[in-house]
């Protein structure tokens, strides 16, 4: 029986020494497909950014140069409401100077309109 029991055991070593070749085979084989498909990823994920980057680049010029377009526009705008409350401002001390009486009859009266509004409008409550 031990003489029989040998010949087991050997073809039995065998047997798992083939098992666990073919299990370290199939693993090495997994990890070359699993490395393959990581740097096909990672190729395609930087094929991305690089296509990606020069429209983010133009995305961000463009708004950047909007930016800068609508603050000189405020500019622009602002200088020229600017300018003509200077010119009305002009306007009106001329004619203060031109016409004293008047200017002070307009403004007499202006400021009976704004008290009798006042008036108004406090009796209602």
């Amino acid at each position: 029986m031990i003489a029989t029991s040998k010949p087991f055991s050997s073809s039995a070593n065998s047997l798992a020494d083939q098992a666990a070749q073919g299990a370290d085979s199939a693993l090495a084989s997994t990890q070359r497909v699993a490395n393959q498909a990581l740097s096909s990823l990672s190729d395609k994920v930087q094929d991305v950014r690089d296509q990606a980057t020069p429209v983010i680049n133009r995305v961000a010029s463009k708004a950047e140069e909007l930016a800068r377009r609508s603050a000189d526009a405020m500019r622009e705008r602002t200088e020229y409401v600017k300018d003509r409350a200077y010119r009305a401002s002009d306007a009106t001390v001329g004619y203060i100077k031109d016409e004293p009486l008047k200017s002070i009859l307009i403004a007499a009266a202006a400021g009976a309109a704004v008290m009798a509004l006042i008036t108004l409008l406090s009796r209602d409550r």
